[in-house]
């Protein structure tokens, strides 16, 4: 552990403006904050942020910075206060402390819900001041250097599975290679312990086997480039056990059939030299196709420059060659902790999003992302991908993943360029939506004023971006539906009530529901979340009571009750329309004997003109009819049972059951019941219609 004198002095080596007396107080605060607290591994705890703080120092970062470090657990772990920080150490370092601490306290549901509060703060604090970011990562860097000294092995796995998903890309994310693959390295080693040391015994043959031959390579290099005027200092290396795992998944292979496991570098002097390098070493030595990148002219998202080429050396071995500056190597190394140890001391830490537009999509992210679930997915993806490097009609250069469409292409634009899109056009020709970018490729975005965003984007769309964002609007849409339906189903449950609701019913009924205000209401309604019932029971409470009593005292059903007939005469209900208690009606008179009840608006009545009509109403005491539904089911298991419950649950009979038709998706049934009345009928079709099994329910009526 760095002594009090030794981290300050560490930092005035590199600063020697550095505020000492900043430092050196938050030194004793920290170590009189965290007491006798001990780590996991026995130590400490002061030792932890004092071994943060000399990560930092390592990468020669502001005062403030490293003051954070050693503060940057007081708030979470010990009984120090933000106000105290603030007043002690500034406002600036204070509100560095409160962007790392993690939100350990807040009542979350699922680990989900807590690791997004948790990232969606950090990430906001980030997008305020990136070097919360660096504090961070040291941070955790520190931690899983420590991770052994766990004992709940499911506790070790976890915080692995973290670091892998989300601080190690954010690392790649900066250009900070170094901190990344430390990371990945001892997560892999967490994760797939048998997969790691299988990768590092066949790493261990190959040293064994291949002694000196790494150093014969690289001296061969620099001799070839010296021998043309380019001073080179080259390096050979053998690639992480992590790295070359993630090549044997992608690629489907085993180990023996990897032919690039050991990697060179070229630091050469100036950027044209990168490029004579290149030219000298094709020359020397033929090249693999397709795997030369050129990242100095493109440089990658965080700034990382640099010529990748792989060519057969000796017995066609495969050799991957790095060629870059010293000053591109250190951003290679250290990324944006690199371009910020080089930055004047006055200027604004503010996040640089032009440098780094990721940082202002992970918070755009943040914004369309509707659960926490859905944040973290987002969050991953946006962290994860290659690019793939496209242009507008203008010139301007838009890093994209790898696998992007021009949906992504217009929402990286703008987030309005991408919902109004409605085609596309790829170096001058015009493609389907779905079409995957390439490299180099000119992408024209055609847009209409009146074009929405189309949920079957989310199908291809490769962008966290783009995915969030029709989402949202899918989200916003699907609960302006739902409170339309649910209107339409709430004027018609009142219109079964007499009398009209007052405010004060209305208000009873949404404190018994708890919901807070009408759209709320509506939605729940739309959403099938509250059913007409519940409603009725909540506006008038009892009534669904007394309407069961009635029914269940009614017994016998009655004979139908007609007025406007003779007595006796023959009354036959019409087959075609099934007037049922409650509908207007009229008689038409066969022509032999007998009455036959129509309702008013039945089609079949316009071929009976030349019959006799009667004005006919229906009595008092009528009960009972039989009417047909049209039902469409979702083609789903137990649908037709749960229609058949809803039936009997409101005392319905079925006489008979029709498959009218029936595919993959859905299945359509004609149900003739026998009901009691139209209000009866009414109030089955709304119970039907808040069943999810149900697509759509109608009275049939020729």
């Amino acid at each position: 552990m760095l002594r009090q004198y030794e981290l300050v002095e560490k930092v005035r080596s590199y600063d020697p403006g550095a505020d000492e007396d900043l430092l050196n107080r938050a030194y004793v605060f920290s170590l009189k904050a965290h007491g006798s607290q001990k780590r996991a591994s026995g130590d400490p705890y002061f030792s932890h942020p004092v071994e943060v703080a000399g990560i930092l120092t390592d990468l020669k970062l502001d005062d403030e910075t490293i003051a954070t470090a050693i503060l940057h657990d007081t708030i979470e772990d010990t009984v120090a206060t933000q106000e105290q920080i603030e007043d002690l150490f500034g406002c600036n370092v204070a509100r560095l402390v409160d962007g790392v601490t993690k939100l350990s306290k807040i009542e979350a549901q699922t680990e989900n819900e807590r690791a997004a509060e948790n990232l969606r703060k950090f990430l906001i604090a980030m997008s305020g001041d990136i070097r919360v970011l660096l504090v961070k990562l040291a941070d955790r860097l520190h931690n899983m250097r420590t991770l052994h000294h766990i004992a709940k092995p499911e506790k070790r796995r976890r915080i692995a599975r973290e670091t892998m998903d989300i601080y190690a890309p954010l690392a790649e994310r900066i250009g900070m290679y170094q901190f990344m693959d430390e990371m990945r390295e001892i997560s892999f080693r967490e994760l797939e312990p048998d997969a790691f040391a299988s990768i590092e015994a066949r790493l261990a043959d190959l040293r064994a086997s291949g002694t000196g031959r790494v150093e014969e390579i690289a001296e061969d290099i620099a001799r070839t480039l010296g021998a043309h005027g380019v001073s080179a200092e080259v390096t050979g290396r053998e690639k992480a056990p992590f790295s070359i795992y993630k090549k044997m998944q992608e690629r489907h292979i085993a180990f023996e059939q990897l032919s690039d496991v050991i990697a060179f570098r070229a630091v050469v002097d100036r950027p044209d030299d990168c490029y004579r390098a290149l030219g000298v070493i094709h020359q020397k030595w033929p090249v693999v196709p397709g795997r030369f990148k050129d990242f100095i002219s493109t440089p990658k998202r965080n700034g990382y420059r640099s010529l990748h080429t792989t060519v057969f050396i000796g017995e066609k071995q495969r050799v991957e060659i790095q060629i870059r500056t010293e000053a591109m190597h250190e951003q290679a190394e250290h990324g944006l902790a690199a371009h910020w140890a080089y930055k004047d001391r006055g200027e604004d830490a503010r996040a640089e999003h032009g440098e780094y537009p990721w940082i202002r999509d992970l918070v755009e992210i943040l914004e369309h992302a509707g659960s926490p679930e859905e944040m973290l997915e987002h969050t991953r993806l946006a962290m994860y991908q290659d690019t793939v490097f496209c242009f507008t009609p203008k010139g301007e250069l838009i890093q994209l993943p790898r696998g992007s469409t021009p949906v992504d292409f217009a929402y990286s634009v703008h987030t309005d360029v991408g919902s109004t899109c409605v085609g596309a056009k790829v170096n001058g020709r015009q493609v389907p939506l779905r079409t995957r970018l390439r490299n180099g490729d000119q992408v024209e975005i055609l847009r209409s004023e009146f074009q929405e965003p189309d949920p079957s984007w989310e199908m291809f769309v490769a962008t966290a971006k783009a995915r969030a964002a029709i989402r949202r609007h899918v989200r916003i849409k699907g609960r302006a539906e739902a409170i339309s339906l649910g209107r339409k189903i709430y004027e018609e449950a009142i219109s079964r009530l007499d009398g009209e609701v007052t405010h004060k019913a209305f208000s009873d009924a949404l404190k018994r529901l708890g919901v807070e205000d009408e759209e709320t209401l509506f939605e729940r309604l739309g959403n099938q979340d509250v059913s007409d019932r519940t409603l009725i029971d909540a506006l008038a409470p009892g009534l669904f009571s007394s309407w069961r009593r009635s029914r269940a005292k009614r017994g016998n059903r009655k004979a139908i009750s007609i007025k406007g007939l003779t007595p006796g005469v023959a009354v036959h209900l019409a087959p075609c329309c099934h007037p049922i208690p409650g509908d207007r009606i009229v008689g038409v008179r066969r022509r032999v004997g007998g009455i036959d009840v129509h309702v008013v608006d039945c089609s079949e009545l316009a071929e009976l003109d030349d019959r006799e009509w009667l004005d006919l109403k229906w009595g008092d005491d009528a009960a009972a009819g039989i009417a047909t539904l049209t039902i469409v089911l979702q083609h789903q298991t137990g649908a037709l049972a749960k229609v058949t419950a809803i039936l009997a649950r409101e005392d319905a009979n079925i006489i008979n059951l029709r498959t009218r038709d029936r595919d993959t998706v859905f299945g359509t049934f004609q149900i003739d019941l026998e009901v009691d009345n139209v209000e009866h009928l009414t109030h089955i079709i709304a119970a039907l219609r808040s069943s999810d099994a149900v697509t759509s329910v109608e009275r049939e009526k020729l």
